[in-house]
């Protein structure tokens, strides 16, 4: 008998002094083509800081001439591209913008070269929380990689990291901000963590996912021998039973929650043309989604939820961060159940962990029962790890999400809050955000990621600053207007120590009232997370009594 076997693969051997160069994109063809000018500047800052050291680029894929843009838009185009690159090559995975971590995953798992991941430090376009996402990705598979990121090209801690790069195959970064939680002392707030984390580890919880691997974040998917022994387990729901009970929910229970939110003080921004404005149509449906994911939910009996929206959901219906916000906030419209029976939920957040990241569902989640139990105002978000600049003498962040900011973290709460129209570019059925600007205070600011087969926890401490009204718009404009914002000063971390650090591209926040407080609040999720078997790191500049 004759068989067909398949011929090895064959590969030209890597020239002396060359790098191979990689962009992985979006999956959305609209932002992969606006997007391409920013990541065409980045790969010439690159070429050139390369070229500086005899090294010569080349691209692993040319610019496609019907898309105009040469950035790997699928898994199945990644897949192609990568038999095109001598598997032990050095490699640069090059991002300007938010990117699909999956497109590149499967080649980088298998390539044996040095793998180098680099972003330009800007906020016209989120690729700083790109290369974040697939760093994390790459921590989760166990992939060693190097990265690296400017302004501008300019800087010497850059060309110095280059440097490093071609020449030792590593980048080293500064990690003494970091230490791993010692033995704490016992305290109320010990005490409190650690009965809380039995009662989970007793009680269980559930996390509903309407559909896992929202936009390739490859890190944001725990799986169950991870979740399990922490005590949370997952119901696995579908983004089309979400669209199924929008389209049972009437008229006149969506308009009570605008009516509410109207009588609340929050306003929006609104259009008659439906592709480019915000319109009442819109709204409706999203108060639709709201109380859907309510009775859901409860249908499941869900300790939190999230969903993924950003494929499938985004070209049926609108965005789903405004009711993601409003599940939150403690202070929100009231939603029964189908029978009229119960209001769902009354009076406490149902904790949401936007974009169906796992890694903030269990955050959520353990920070909700810490901040409940110790009296305090358990709204919590996550943000993505925008850009930043200094600003009279401290760096300060800029944290951004599409708009699923609780409106208790602004100043005056939905008084504060306007409704802006999703981006075209990225949500074509439009829908409101939460536009807001984040109040001055105290935060505790988190991460849950995965490393070497483990559940890890960074966690750290934080303010959020006021800024002059025309700074902030500056820095909205630099960024997505449409989106709340915050000014974040993290404590005893430099901008490229956290860079370096930081598994992914959310960081969960929570408010605490007064610095003492969020000290003790910190120490209690700290040894709820300990005792649950959490490998808990404090970064930066924390108090421990």
């Amino acid at each position: 008998m004759t068989y067909t076997i398949p011929a090895p693969r064959t590969t030209v051997p890597t020239p002396a002094a060359t790098a191979y160069l990689i962009s992985s994109g979006d999956l959305r063809e609209s932002a992969n083509t606006a997007g391409w000018s920013a990541q065409v500047a980045l790969e010439n800052i690159v070429a050139t800081a390369l070229g500086n050291h005899g090294w010569t680029v080349v691209r692993g894929n040319g610019v496609d001439p019907v898309t105009g843009h040469g950035f790997i838009s699928s898994q199945r185009m990644g897949l192609e591209v990568f038999k095109r690159i001598p598997e032990d090559a050095p490699l640069i995975v090059a991002e300007a913008v938010w990117q699909y971590s999956h497109h590149v995953l499967a080649g980088l798992r298998s390539h044996r070269g040095p793998i180098l991941t680099v972003a330009n430090f800007a906020g016209d376009w989120p690729g700083l929380v790109g290369l974040l996402g697939l760093n994390a990705g790459l921590t989760k598979m166990d992939k060693p990689y190097s990265t690296i990121w400017t302004v501008d090209g300019t800087d010497q801690w850059f060309k110095d990291g280059i440097h490093s790069w071609v020449t030792e195959a590593a980048i080293d970064h500064d990690s003494s901000h970091v230490r791993d939680l010692p033995l704490l002392a016992d305290s109320a707030e010990k005490a409190l963590g650690e009965a809380l984390a039995d009662q989970l580890l007793r009680d269980k919880a559930i996390i509903g996912v309407f559909d896992e691997g929202c936009m390739g974040m490859y890190n944001a998917i725990i799986d169950d021998e991870l979740l399990n022994p922490i005590g949370i387990y997952k119901e696995r729901l579908s983004q089309s039973a979400l669209w199924a009970e929008m389209l049972v929910v009437s008229d006149e229970e969506a308009d009570a929650v605008g009516n509410w939110l109207l009588a609340k003080g929050m306003t929006f921004k609104l259009g008659d043309n439906d592709a480019l404005d915000l319109t009442l149509g819109q709204l409706r449906w999203q108060y639709k989604m709201y109380i859907a994911a309510l009775r859901i939910s409860d249908d499941f009996g869900l300790d939190a939820v999230g969903i993924q929206y950003q494929q499938g959901l985004k070209d049926l219906c609108p965005a789903s961060d405004l009711p993601e916000g409003l599940l939150n906030n403690v202070d929100r419209p009231p939603v029964t159940s189908r029978d009229g029976a119960r209001v769902l939920w009354e009076g406490a957040a149902l904790p949401n962990f936007n974009e169906a990241d796992e890694g903030v569902a269990v955050d959520a989640l353990v920070t909700n029962r810490v901040w409940t139990a110790m009296g305090l105002d358990p709204a919590t978000t996550l943000h993505d790890i925008r850009w930043g600049e200094d600003f009279n003498g401290q760096f300060v962040w800029v944290f951004e999400i599409s708009g699923s900011v609780p409106p208790s973290h602004f100043e005056n709460g939905y008084a504060d809050s306007v409704g802006w129209r999703q981006s075209p570019v990225f949500f074509p059925a439009g829908g409101s955000t939460i536009k807001g600007i984040s109040k001055p205070g105290e935060i505790v600011w988190s991460r849950v990621y995965i490393a070497a087969g483990e559940l890890h926890l960074d966690l750290g401490r934080a303010s959020v600053i006021a800024l002059p009204a025309e700074e902030t718009e500056r820095r909205w404009q630099s960024t997505n207007p449409e989106w709340p914002i915050a000014h974040v000063v993290l404590h005893g971390i430099t901008r490229d120590q956290f860079m370096a650090r930081h598994k992914a591209n959310h960081a969960q926040v929570v408010y605490a009232p007064d610095v003492a407080t969020a000290d003790k609040a910190l120490i209690a999720k700290a040894a709820a997370f300990a005792r649950l078997g959490v490998k808990v790191h404090l970064c930066g500049d924390v108090a421990l009594g």
